[in-house]
């Protein structure tokens, strides 16, 4: 039998497997993910002609049905540009946009909407605080303290800082269970120390890092602190004034928003500070041929016409997680979590990366097994309609230090089932199966 044709009758097999009634049934009483299910509309379509296992969040969430006439209610009634006209449209768009950013205010609860600054997404964030603060306040003798476990986008705009300025990337390594190592991190930081930036979440090992505690021990240095949220503002509560950190971002896709909008939360003293990122219009005050003087916070930060409605959107968004609760969305993720870690260990080809105990984790498991290659692991579970993640996650530093070249992952969110988990884990199981079939 040559591959092609086995691969063929693995397909078959995982599809005539799968009963299409069991991925969406738990148990008799009533839980988070059955509740919500309804206001998702894609979760409700087929894929290869079997239900749909969405298992990528850590890559982008789906939309609620509120969020997606959020966007469409703006289009059809009120589009106008926000900030700039008097006319009732404008007026509405504006009280719309800045309605927003007092929802991202409370989400975090920021001390003002004006430490709420929008940006396209995470990515932008970061290079906002990097070429802004970065430029102006490190330079040659100074330090800067990252993890292995960064993602690629607070990763590189540090680079090239600390090339344009001389200063010094210094890097966090990991315990033994693959955390974060505090031991080693409290080694680092000195009075070099200028900045630290660390994940909150790690987006491959899911494990969750003491940040509070991180923030902590920089600012007995006069260090500043930056703490990239992009897996943990949709999954737990956020209190930027209890973690006490200096910056924190975050992506609204991956919080059931739209794509293209994300936002910097700032201290205002601090911002207020630091030199504007981009220029034109909306960011300033006043304007002369020779020289400018710029708007205060948060607009000094938002040159041009905004994502209007992406930044509706958003607001939409948090009004779904916030009326249905991040406590409550952080419980039942963890539950769903340890039972998608007490599967995945019963599975003796399965390598799982980051903390093994569930209470330490995030809602997220990257994988390998064995001489599978990620990437054909992905394809076959997409047969089974099951989307997974494969590849380096934009951690590749991080995936040589733990001697993998990628991994697959599975990540989870509040309106995923536990029927769902036995369908990865079943069709899983048979696509292992199958390849040991062929290295045998």
């Amino acid at each position: 039998m040559t591959r092609g044709s086995r691969i063929q009758r693995l397909i078959q097999n995982l599809t005539r497997n799968i009963d299409p009634n069991m991925t969406f049934i738990q148990t008799k009483t009533l839980n988070l993910a059955e509740s919500v299910r309804a206001d998702f509309p894609i979760l409700h379509r087929e894929v290869h002609g079997k239900p749909l296992v969405y298992l990528d969040n850590a890559a982008t969430s789906q939309k609620p049905h509120a969020v997606i006439h959020a966007l469409e209610h703006y289009y059809s009634h009120y589009n106008a540009n926000v900030h700039r006209g008097v006319h009732t449209l404008s007026a509405e768009a504006t009280d719309a946009y800045e309605g927003a950013r007092e929802k991202i205010a409370k989400f975090v609860n920021a001390a003002s909407s004006q430490e709420i600054i929008y940006t396209r997404n995470a990515t932008e964030a970061i290079n906002l605080v990097a070429y802004s603060w970065g430029l102006s306040n490190l330079q040659r003798g100074d330090e800067v303290i990252l993890s292995v476990m960064e993602h690629h986008s607070n990763l590189i705009p540090w680079q090239l800082v600390a090339q344009k300025t001389g200063a010094r990337l210094k890097f966090v390594q990991l315990t033994p269970e693959e955390e974060f190592d505090f031991g080693h991190y409290q080694s680092l930081v000195n009075d070099k120390t200028k900045l630290v930036s660390i994940v909150h979440i790690s987006n491959t090992l899911g494990c969750i890092n003491p940040v509070k505690e991180i923030t902590a021990l920089a600012h007995q240095y006069g260090a500043k602190v930056l703490i990239d949220a992009c897996q943990s503002a949709p999954h737990l509560p956020i209190d930027v004034q209890d973690l006490d950190c200096d910056w924190l971002v975050a992506s609204g896709h991956k919080m059931c928003a739209p794509t293209g909008i994300g936002f910097l939360y700032g201290k205002l003293n601090l911002m207020r500070s630091m030199p504007p990122f981009l220029g034109g219009g909306e960011m300033i005050a006043d304007v002369f041929l020779e020289n400018a003087t710029y708007a205060d916070l948060p607009h000094k930060f938002e040159a041009g016409t905004p994502a209007i409605a992406e930044a509706i959107g958003l607001g939409a968004a948090i009004d779904y997680l916030t009326n249905i609760g991040m406590d409550k969305i952080h419980a039942y993720e963890a539950e769903l979590t340890t039972y998608l870690m007490d599967k995945l260990t019963k599975l003796p080809q399965v390598r799982i990366y980051g903390p093994k105990a569930p209470k330490e984790r995030a809602a997220l498991a990257a994988f390998t097994c064995g001489e599978v290659h990620p990437h054909d692991l992905s394809t076959m579970l997409d047969q089974a309609g099951i989307a997974i993640r494969a590849g380096h996650h934009c951690t590749q530093p991080l995936h040589r230090f733990i001697k993998a070249q990628s991994t697959a992952r599975a990540s989870l969110h509040f309106y995923n089932t536990r029927g769902e988990i036995d369908t990865f884990i079943a069709s899983l199981q048979e696509s292992i199966e199958f390849f040991d079939s062929i290295f045998s």
